[in-house]
């Protein structure tokens, strides 16, 4: 694994809360469900970035805790938990690599959103089976598009992203960005790494992802800025050029300025450590 470029989501934290999509309102339930979750026990929440699955989750347990290398990112959690009197969160800054030392176990459910591919797969997940407790589980949660049902738009035209992209590949090439250097391509998926460690096959639920869910054009340009691929230090003095084509091109696909945005249903790949 690469060593850690610490400018991979440069500027982007103060975007991100704003421009991610959320995830399925049913998520916490078939969590709950799933693996019994009943107030008790703890959360880690592994490269949590500003903390939206850690809040979302933190009232399930007794104690949360998120850990993210990126201190911007932390700092937009701690500013969120305090909006939102949430007092049970203690965060950490850390590389996932840094478990167990830097956030002792046991946990009742490790979690990683849309983040597991940022680390050392393989190794990180043999960790974090020592540090759950007997019947507490690993869950990845992603949006996923492919092969899920898409609901019809309640109005509003979809995000144009491939004529954003366009704009993207514009101003920072067509080789996709990320840090100093470029994002590998991807050719595994976490089952393929999971069934190889001691949590052995995993199994994937899905949560409905939101049907009518409608973002705005400062929603729309903050969630690419929030990516590492478009990250606003990428763009260097040109981010605020980037910026305006952004707005007015959905201008002219939207002149209300809203969208409908379908991001997928929300998919959890969740491993167990047995009883």
């Amino acid at each position: 694994m690469p060593a850690y470029d610490p400018t991979i989501f440069e500027g982007a934290a103060a975007h991100y809360r704003s421009g991610r999509p959320p995830y399925s309102q049913q998520l916490e339930a078939v969590l709950a469900e799933e693996v019994g979750l009943d107030g008790t026990g703890r959360l880690l929440d592994g490269v949590c970035g500003p903390g939206i699955l850690t809040l979302r989750l933190a009232h399930l347990f007794q104690e949360a805790v998120g850990v993210d290398p990126d201190a911007a990112m932390l700092s937009e959690g701690r500013r969120a938990a305090d909006d939102l009197g949430i007092a049970r969160v203690r965060w950490v800054h850390a590389l996932a690599e840094g478990l167990p030392e830097v956030a002792p176990g046991p946990f009742r459910l490790i979690t990683f959103g849309q983040s597991f591919h940022w680390t050392d797969e393989a190794r990180v997940a043999e960790t974090v089976y020592d540090m759950l407790d007997p019947g507490g589980a690993l869950a990845l949660i992603v949006h996923t598009v492919e092969g899920r049902p898409k609901p019809q738009s309640p109005g509003p035209p979809p995000i144009p992203h491939a004529e954003v992209r366009a704009l993207v590949k514009k101003y920072l090439g067509s080789t996709k960005r990320a840090g100093q250097g470029f994002a590998p391509a991807r050719t595994h998926r976490f089952e393929d790494v999971l069934v190889r460690t001691r949590f052995g096959p995993p199994q994937s639920l899905f949560a409905p992802g939101i049907p009518d869910l409608v973002r705005d054009t400062e929603s729309v340009l903050s969630g690419y800025f929030s990516m590492s691929s478009s990250a606003p230090h990428l763009f260097g003095d040109r981010a605020e050029d980037f910026a305006r084509e952004v707005r007015e091109l959905l201008a002219a696909r939207s002149p209300d300025g809203v969208f409908w945005d379908w991001p997928g249903d929300t998919e959890v790949v969740l491993a167990r450590r047995p009883r």
